[in-house]
């Protein structure tokens, strides 16, 4: 748990950042899980084409380069969630027992019952975001995922369903994450007004409505985390390395609360009252996404921000 002095720095200043936050054996299964998806998925476009056999040797981040040079899609098969329109039946995305036993790591819901209560579910906002060196990246690329993400709240970027809803950001870095690479970095105090969005690109905040506060970078060890309140503006810094940098987004909120995104699917990660509701089983969880895509496939196109694209607030 969270001692007294940091939930009084977190409800202060709107952030905290955390080393050590999962361990080892944690990081090291995410990554072979990754390793594996990215060995099936290098196979696949092989088959297709679009990439040379691998040579003795490469690894992730070398399949990754290859796949990402040659110009086609290698972010949603790895991502976490279903992208925000033009979901259909086939649309990848990537959920297994590692990523989900990072979700519900004991430390990291241990820090989220301290800000939120006992009672707590996985938010289905969620991402894996795997950043290339920025000076690599196609000028027409402006998913936030992939390069440097604009000012936002994360309030910001729910339906208005979830205005009242408690909910905490936990961005726990799976390589180190460095002011050169790409790291966090947020405007400290919670903001207590929700800020308007714009959401031509990106969902964010133009400069002229950004809070007048200095920003502060967060570098963090791989394993650590950033823990930030929904309110609090952030970004990221530009990947100014030569290397790729590894994250997830993890949100969670007060289970029986509006996730800000109900057409997707969340769970029940820990409750002290009626722990039986808690979901044990990675496979659920897969299936749950699966049907979502099924039934989005299939409906009428569901927003998932509330800021159109002509809101004065683009100005």
């Amino acid at each position: 748990m969270l001692s007294a002095a940091e939930i009084e720095r977190f409800n202060t200043e709107g952030y905290l950042v955390l080393e050590d936050v999962i361990d080892t054996k944690t990081l090291e299964a995410i990554r072979a899980e990754y390793a594996a998806k990215m060995d099936e998925l290098y196979a696949q476009w092989h088959e297709g084409g679009k990439v040379p056999a691998p040579t003795p040797g490469m690894g992730f981040w070398d399949k990754l380069d290859v796949a990402y040079r040659g110009g086609f899609d290698w972010y949603q098969p790895l991502d976490i969630s279903l992208p925000h329109a033009g979901i259909s039946e086939e649309t990848p995305f990537h959920f297994g027992p590692a990523v989900f036993s990072m979700a519900t790591h004991p430390r990291i819901l241990d820090i989220a019952e301290s800000l939120l209560g006992p009672e707590l579910t996985s938010n289905p906002i969620q991402h894996v975001r795997i950043k290339p060196p920025e000076r690599n990246v196609d000028a027409n690329e402006d998913r936030a995922h992939i390069i440097s993400t604009d000012w936002h709240q994360d309030k910001g970027v729910t339906l208005e369903t979830a205005d009242n809803t408690q909910m905490v950001t936990v961005w726990l870095a799976i390589t180190d994450a460095t002011v050169e690479n790409g790291c966090l970095q947020v405007m400290p105090g919670i903001q207590e007004e929700l800020i308007p969005h714009c959401s031509l690109g990106q969902t964010g905040i133009r400069d002229h409505h950004l809070p007048k506060r200095q920003a502060t970078p967060c570098p963090v060890k791989a394993g650590g985390a950033v823990i930030f309140h929904p309110m609090t503006p952030h970004a990221s810094l530009s990947n100014k390395s030569d290397g790729y940098r590894w994250s997830f987004d993890l949100r969670y909120n007060v289970t029986g609360q509006s996730t800000g995104r109900d057409q997707f699917p969340s769970f029940v990660a820990r409750s002290r009252a009626a722990p039986e509701t808690e979901l044990k089983d990675w496979r659920v969880w897969q299936s749950m996404w699966e049907e979502t895509r099924t039934t989005l496939a299939n409906s009428a196109h569901i927003p998932q921000h509330r800021w159109p694209t002509s809101g004065p607030y683009c100005a």
